[in-house]
């Protein structure tokens, strides 16, 4: 009896978005974590001050048409998960895949918008962070496929200083429930901060159990 021919299955690539000032490095250490869970890994870079949301999701659809892949699993940290929601907003029609957001402003910022009472840091911000705090995001629709959500709560981080009182649960920059994004099929906190997650294991396993299976961990 003849054996079954065998068959080849390409991994699951996963894209990686940074956030405002961000550099595309800081992923690095996510990036080796996902790659040991089995996932292709690609680190996308964009002008997160100079260029706006539209201009930028134009950059990263260009990126992934190049990539040879079946799935293409996307992750988004901080202003990145609102750079993936701006793709699927202005073009939609994206291989299959999941999103993980991570420490993601959906529900806005107070500390960026505390900041941008200052004509420099308005400047410093960027056009993005701009289009942010006019609300443009909520009148997007939600992405055509599961999406899942990070939190932090550990509240160590530059906003605590800049904003007195900054509501707990927090990062060290946003709120829990600023990081709350309606359309995700599950949100998750945990306690780490805003930076803190993209070095942390427990997160790295949780992003790939929802890429994997659509949902987190217990």
């Amino acid at each position: 009896m003849s054996k079954p021919a065998a068959t080849s299955e390409r991994a699951p690539s996963v894209v990686l978005v940074h956030g405002l000032w961000f550099p595309g490095c800081l992923l690095t250490v996510l990036g080796r974590q996902l790659r040991r869970q089995g996932f292709k890994i690609y680190i996308f870079s964009y002008p997160s001050v100079r260029s706006d949301l539209i201009d930028n999701a134009a950059r990263l659809s260009r990126f992934l048409e190049t990539l040879d892949a079946d799935t293409v699993h996307l992750v988004g940290h901080s202003l990145g998960g609102i750079l993936i929601r701006a793709l699927f907003q202005n073009h939609p029609r994206q291989k299959p895949g999941r999103v993980v957001t991570l420490g993601t402003p959906h529900g806005g910022s107070r500390v960026a918008a505390h900041l941008s009472q200052h004509v420099i840091w308005r400047r410093v911000m960027g056009k993005g962070t701009a289009q942010l705090l006019a609300a443009v995001p909520q009148q997007w629709a939600a992405p055509p496929c599961d999406v899942g959500a990070i939190c932090g709560t550990r509240s160590l981080g530059i906003g605590r200083f800049l904003v007195r009182h900054l509501p707990r649960p927090n990062d060290g920059l946003l709120t829990v429930k600023e990081s709350a994004y309606p359309a995700a099929l599950e949100h998750l906190a945990l306690p780490v901060s805003h930076t803190g997650m993209l070095f942390s294991r427990t997160v790295a396993r949780q992003v790939g159990a929802f890429l994997k299976h659509g949902h987190f961990a217990p």
